[in-house]
């Protein structure tokens, strides 16, 4: 594809801390940004050129969109596909429309992931009510214990319930009242992730390994080169480079895995966007995960993903914020050199949600885990 160069005009749907960090790339590198957020203080707002504060899905905004920018991505799946799709045939799109489609549908996704030859934790579809009625107690029993996810809209342990016996599985089910797919729980020894930045077959490019710790279903920490055999490590940034091609994938994938007690892995899902466990690529790596959707977006090569240092990412949550909204003591960060402090602007702490998150620089893996959970008590 032929390459966009700044200052075109590229559009983000979605003003978060990811559609922030996207906008602050893109400007960096000589890009200007329109941001189509509802929210007018939204995080990106404050870096954007223009910021079209209206619905994801207004018409008026998304024509002004294709008819404004070279190209448009987005910062979170749950987008509506059909308006990718229909922005597609006036300006370049990334991921696409279909890529989205896949990766907000549990169902779907784990068809594809299947389709490229990779494992995924046994599960079971359940799209409706008469289905989950359809099965048996005896079939329900090979998928449990097990976690009945939402098939759509689920993220950061939302909108996902336990179950332990098919009692359990069905009262769940109806708890929940919409499509979902029972995952049986597997003897887990980590997580890890692998970040693929993508724009053609020829010119793909995947970041290091982390290892992710998470607290109540929301990523906590992220270690970063992860703590397994280098052969292990490599086949999980083969397999996700896999997906990518399978999909035919542009842009940034993000792809989450689970290393089972005999060291095998097994796709967990996906996420089309660059992913809060790829926030260490921000100080550690020569390219960050950012100025990759950037590069991807705009049809250029994929960036070095060498690591540059060892890292330990540590998300910030509104729960660290006082009761009377009082900040935490950032002095502690500011007096650790080997420490980077990223804050989203968001006006509001609440429990549970993104703030902000912080890296540490260090010799090894282990020292920046020791020193990064220290600092994370001290504040």
């Amino acid at each position: 594809m032929a390459a966009i160069l700044p200052p075109a005009m590229l559009g983000i749907i979605g003003g978060g801390q990811l559609g922030r960090m996207f906008t602050v790339a893109a400007k960096t590198m000589g890009y200007r940004v329109t941001v189509l957020e509802p929210d007018p203080h939204s995080p990106a707002a404050a870096f954007a050129d223009v910021h079209l504060c209206a619905p994801y899905g207004d018409a008026a905004a998304l024509q002004t969109l294709a008819a404004t920018c070279a190209a448009v991505t987005t910062e979170f799946e749950n987008v509506d596909a059909d308006a990718m799709r229909m922005l597609a045939k006036s300006t370049r799109v990334s991921p696409s429309g279909d890529c989205v489609a896949i990766a907000q549908d549990r169902i779907a996704e784990k068809a594809w992931i299947a389709k490229a030859g990779l494992p995924t934790a046994p599960y079971l579809a359940l799209e409706s009510a008469a289905a989950l009625a359809a099965v048996s107690d005896d079939a329900l029993a090979a998928y449990l214990p097990g976690i009945l996810k939402t098939a759509r809209l689920g993220y950061d342990g939302k909108g996902q319930q336990r179950v332990k016996t098919p009692a359990e599985a069905r009262a769940a089910f109806a708890g929940l009242g919409v499509a979902c797919v029972l995952e049986k729980m597997l003897d887990l020894k980590l997580e890890v992730s692998a970040i693929v930045a993508r724009t053609s077959a020829s010119q793909m490019a995947v970041f290091p390994l982390a290892e992710n710790r998470h607290e109540g279903g929301i990523l906590d920490v992220s270690i970063v080169p992860a703590r397994i055999a280098a052969g292990l490590a490599a086949s999980a940034q083969t397999m996700a480079q896999r997906l990518a091609d399978e999909l035919d994938y542009v842009g940034v994938l993000a792809v989450e895995f689970f290393v089972l007690g005999d060291d095998t892995l097994v796709v967990n899902e996906i996420a089309p966007r660059p992913h809060n466990s790829g926030h260490y690529t921000l100080t550690a790596c020569v390219t960050d995960q950012f100025q990759q959707q950037v590069r991807a977006l705009c049809g250029l090569l994929p960036g070095s993903t060498e690591l540059l240092t060892p890292v330990v990412m540590v998300n910030l949550l509104g729960d660290a914020w006082g009761e009377d909204g009082s900040a935490p003591k950032w002095n502690v960060l500011a007096e650790a050199p080997n420490a980077q402090l990223y804050l989203y602007g968001k006006r509001e702490a609440r429990p549970g949600r993104k703030m902000g998150h912080f890296n540490v620089m260090a010799a090894t893996a282990d020292a920046a885990l020791e020193q990064a959970e220290a600092l994370k008590d001290t504040l």
